[in-house]
């Protein structure tokens, strides 16, 4: 998968089209999700042009990769969420059903998680 400067998050970062941030560092912007599945559901993206988590711990620089995973702390503090938990998804590709071709994860929290992780063999 190659990366579609066209996505919606590159639009986002470039501020074509509104968010409703929530925290910004030098490498990453945190925001909410528009189609929440969680009372807090907040996506956090890195700055650079990365498809995947693959992508991204390939070749990103170490103060980005840094940067990026102080965001997903602080965001979820700053959500209040950060003392109760939190479930973190990324989803990575084609078979994990990663929708937008720019590396983000979610931060799913504000209410008990319910459920696991399907085993392979399901």
């Amino acid at each position: 998968m190659s990366y579609d400067d066209n996505n919606i998050f590159a639009r986002i970062l470039r501020g074509e089209i509104p968010c409703k941030k929530v925290y910004e560092n030098d490498h990453a912007l945190a925001f909410h999700d528009i189609n929440p599945l969680m009372p807090v559901h907040v996506l956090v993206i890195p700055k650079g042009a990365y498809v995947n988590l693959d992508d991204f711990s390939a070749k990103a620089a170490p103060e980005a990769l840094a940067g990026f995973l102080q965001a997903v702390g602080e965001t979820a503090r700053l959500m209040g969420v950060g003392e109760d938990g939190y479930r973190i998804v990324a989803n990575n590709g084609a078979h994990a059903n990663q929708e937008v071709p720019h590396f983000h994860v979610h931060i799913f929290g504000g209410r008990q998680i319910r459920g696991r992780m399907i085993r392979a063999d399901e």
